[in-house]
């Protein structure tokens, strides 16, 4: 009965995934060929993301939003459970930012062009020169106040626990001086974790921390810089939530 579930899973996702993409694509692409900033492409790629929620039947809750300034950019350091963090967090933070995405997406059709109209950046992840050069660049694409995400781990957690912190994320915001605002999500790995197509309908949580100012730091003391942003995101995880009262 497993198998058949997690086969029915991946047929619905997988419909609902393919007419949202075919929905959205166009419009998307358009928006980012004649939008300067790539803000426009960015909401409406949030649609994509509110269908494939609705189609999941997964619902989300935001604690602390108050925490973030509109208008100020961040690197958004979150840690990375689940395929549906991706789409939670577009979908609950409010604000205009991009992701760090390995080049290979690229090659998606429209979504990969769409994710690039909404000047996303794209890495190469074999190759750290190459991927430094990409970032740098990227950065100069992003229009003002314009945030970017980075999964700190790298990858989804394989057990449920927050590993450690690569540097990349850091070393962006102390070398061009961009707070760092620690996000944590609880929840999406329940709905589906690692590894498993299988679906389970709930709640994911999105939690916010205080951000945190990145011009004290340097290279040499960004250990501190990744300790300090770690533990935020600790302290608010619970591996345990439901989203039940």
């Amino acid at each position: 009965m497993k198998s058949i579930y997690k086969t029915l899973c991946v047929i619905w996702l997988g419909f609902w995934a393919a007419a949202a993409t075919v929905l959205l694509g166009i419009p998307v692409t358009v928006a980012g060929i004649f939008s300067r900033t790539g803000n426009l492409a960015f909401t409406l790629s949030k649609l994509w993301a509110y269908i494939m929620l609705a189609a999941s039947f997964v619902c989300t809750e935001t604690k602390n939003i108050d925490k973030i300034h509109k208008g100020t950019s961040y690197i958004i350091i979150s840690n990375h459970q689940s395929h549906y963090d991706i789409i939670a967090l577009v979908t609950t933070l409010g604000i205009q930012y991009r992701w760090i995405i390995k080049k290979e997406i690229l090659k998606l059709p429209i979504f990969g062009y769409a994710l690039y109209a909404s000047r996303n950046i794209f890495i190469d992840r074999s190759n750290t020169a190459s991927a430094i050069e990409s970032i740098n660049k990227g950065f100069e694409r992003l229009p003002k106040g314009v945030s970017v995400m980075v999964f700190a781990e790298g990858t989804r957690s394989p057990d449920g626990q927050i590993h450690e912190f690569k540097k990349g994320g850091f070393v962006m915001a102390v070398q061009r001086k961009i707070p760092i605002l620690p996000v944590t999500v609880n929840g999406s790995r329940r709905v589906m974790r690692k590894g498993n197509f299988s679906l389970r309908p709930g709640k994911i949580q999105i939690v916010i921390g205080d951000s945190i100012d990145t011009s004290g730091y340097t290279i040499d003391t960004i250990q501190n810089l990744i300790d300090r942003t770690r533990e935020t995101i600790v302290a608010n995880f619970d591996p345990e939530y439901t989203g039940k009262n």
